[in-house]
């Protein structure tokens, strides 16, 4: 369906999902007026080229699956996009001219690979970053001309990346974790030609405590200077690192909640984004003067934000009842890209619990239909683990409101956003530390006389869809219903068929392989309790899906119909979720399906 047929009779949760989104604009350093963004206006999320100069917008790429990994080169000649099979996240870099035309591969050179990083810089100089099972981590330059002859300067088994290519293309920022933890990288500046120039690790007695990242260098010829962020007193906060000269300057920025930031482009400021309670908010700081000014943003949550040459900044913006916008601080308000058609609805706001749970204060965020409750209630939990749920726009939550469902999503530890302990918490009792926090939240809305205790519904995707299974197992008692989207539900079998770069991550959150520890494994697997689970559980799985693999989720469906537990499962041919509109609908359409026909009483009695 395409958002120019007749929408009358359309519910408003699938307008959410059909309206015309797009992403902030990425624009060429030396051609500004040329921009890269991503669009779902076809159905299905695809790169577009527009042409400031002239509005011409075009676009890019049209695959059955969608594309969404893209980046221009510094002239702004260049579109470079990344080609995997349905979803499965293993390719090649692509190109193709601004302007149109055929696309062709950019490194013939290499092989297929799980992209790690790149950067292309002015001098036609290219760092790409990949990863396989059998080589780990590499990283090759290319030199101009020379597409067929990538050079390797990098190799180790754990997982690294390209962080950033200096602006004359003679320094390469890697993030790496050689020290085994896949949570905290540490970083090295090294030449074209792999040499070390420096090191900045924040390791004490061979672990690492505290995380290092790549925020760029300063986007001025000759300037060694590296925009880093660092973890030194317990939240993210940016410093400034020349690796050539030797210095570290961290910078007094005076804000409560976690904070990144990019340079302006002449490298006299920063632009900052803070996030702090599920919320986001924008500032400029002055490098000589230290000056933090305020960037007037509505309340909400600033997804993305980036500093033009015209000293305007263009960020995205949303709360949990407006639908996105990229908006300009030109003038109040105002729109840098208004995509025609169909219009997103808007929706409820979010309030704020605030819960004591057995590590500390847990933060949720709770909506509610109208009418008094108790409601049935969908605890939605969000996926990374290392992120966290905001005051952001959301179709999932909304279309539950519409049904009837209040919507309580809860920032567990092991979430970003509430400082460096509060994240770091998740480490070998995986999944059961996530599953306190929810109960405890689950207690007081049930308290409250806001939830139905009779009509409790965990779900979620990605590693909210394994602490779903992993809840229904281990909280049998708790939930009438589990929702499990894409989810890790035989952690050993997983470990086993996931991306090398997740391998690591697990071995990090569990202190090791299946093998070497397997008693952790063990106690955080959902197929060791799937013989508890008494509640109906629907299960949606890619089986092109890198991340959790259909392996593991086979296994535990087996278990399941083993002892003739009510299940559902939906398989799709895609990887880790979809990006085609079409699909999110049906997918989100069938979880409430079979909600409202497993529930008691369905959405409302």
């Amino acid at each position: 369906m395409t958002t120019t047929e007749n929408t009358d009779s359309m519910p408003d949760w699938e307008k959410r999902f059909r309206a015309p989104r797009v992403s902030l604009p990425e624009w060429a350093e030396d051609a500004p007026d040329r921009s890269l963004f991503i669009s779902n206006a076809t159905g299905t999320f695809e790169l577009y080229a527009w042409d400031r100069a002239t509005g011409e917008q075009r676009q890019v790429t049209d695959r059955p699956n969608g594309t969404t990994d893209g980046m221009l080169s510094p002239d702004g000649e260049w579109i470079w996009w990344f080609s995997d099979t349905d979803g499965d996240e293993f390719g090649v870099w692509m190109r193709q001219p601004f302007g149109g035309g055929e696309d062709e591969p950019a490194v013939p050179g290499l092989a297929a690979s799980y992209p790690a990083g790149l950067a292309v810089g002015r001098d036609g100089t290219t760092v790409i970053g990949r990863s396989t099972d059998e080589d780990g981590s590499t990283l090759h330059v290319v030199h101009r001309g020379r597409p067929e002859e990538p050079v390797e300067i990098y190799r180790h088994r754990e997982s690294a990346g390209v962080g950033d290519l200096s602006h004359d293309s003679t320094l390469i920022a890697v993030d790496h974790t050689e020290h085994g933890d896949a949570m905290h990288s540490a970083l090295r500046v090294v030449t074209t030609d792999g040499k070390t120039v420096a090191e900045l690790d924040d390791t004490e007695g061979g672990t690492v405590e505290l995380g290092l990242a790549v925020l760029g260098f300063a986007p001025v010829d000759g300037d060694s200077r590296l925009l880093v962020g660092h973890q030194r007193r317990g939240r993210w906060e940016p410093m400034i690192w020349d690796p050539v000269a030797g210095t570290t300057r961290e910078l007094a920025i005076d804000l409560p909640g976690d904070i990144s930031a990019e340079w302006v482009p002449d490298a006299s400021a920063l632009l900052v984004a803070h996030s702090h309670r599920a919320r986001s908010d924008l500032w400029r700081y002055d490098i000589a003067s230290g000056e933090l000014t305020p960037v007037e943003t509505p309340a909400g949550s600033v997804s993305g934000a980036t500093a033009r040459p015209d000293g305007s900044v263009e960020y995205l913006w949303s709360s949990a009842a407006q639908p996105p916008q990229v908006r300009t601080t030109k003038a109040p308000g105002a729109v840098v890209l208004d995509p025609p058609g169909l219009k997103a609805p808007e929706t409820v706001p979010v309030e704020d619990l605030w819960v004591e749970g057995p590590g500390g204060t847990v933060h949720a965020l709770v909506q509610k239909p109208a009418g008094e409750g108790p409601f049935p209630t969908v605890f939605e939990v969000h996926g990374g683990p290392t992120h966290h749920d905001s005051d952001s726009f959301a179709g999932q939550p909304a279309a539950w409101v519409d049904h009837g469902f209040a919507v309580v999503r809860v920032n567990y530890r092991g979430s970003t956003g509430y400082g460096r302990d509060w994240t770091d918490a998740l480490k070998h009792r995986v999944g059961l530390i996530e599953l306190e926090d929810i109960a405890a939240v689950r207690e007081r809305v049930v308290a409250s006389g806001l939830a139905d205790p009779e009509r409790l519904v965990l779900a979620g995707g990605s590693w909210g869809g394994y602490l779903t299974l992993l809840g229904l197992g281990t909280q049998p008692e708790a939930w009438a219903l589990g929702l499990a989207a894409v989810p890790v539900a035989d952690y050993v079998t997983a470990y086993h068929d996931e991306m090398e770069a997740l391998k690591a991550l697990d071995r990090t959150l569990l202190g090791g392989t299946p093998e070497e520890v397997p008693e952790r494994f063990a106690a955080s697997s959902p197929l060791t309790y799937v013989d508890e689970v008494r509640a109906p559980v629907y299960i949606s799985a890619g089986v092109n899906d890198p991340r959790c693999p259909i392996r593991q989720v086979e296994n535990y469906v087996e278990r399941l119909e083993s002892r003739g537990a009510p299940h559902e499962v939906y398989r799709y041919d895609a990887g880790h979720g979809s990006l085609v509109v079409e699909e999110r609908i049906k997918q989100l359409r069938l979880e409430i399906d079979f909600a409202l026909r497993h529930l008691p009483g369905g959405a409302a009695r």
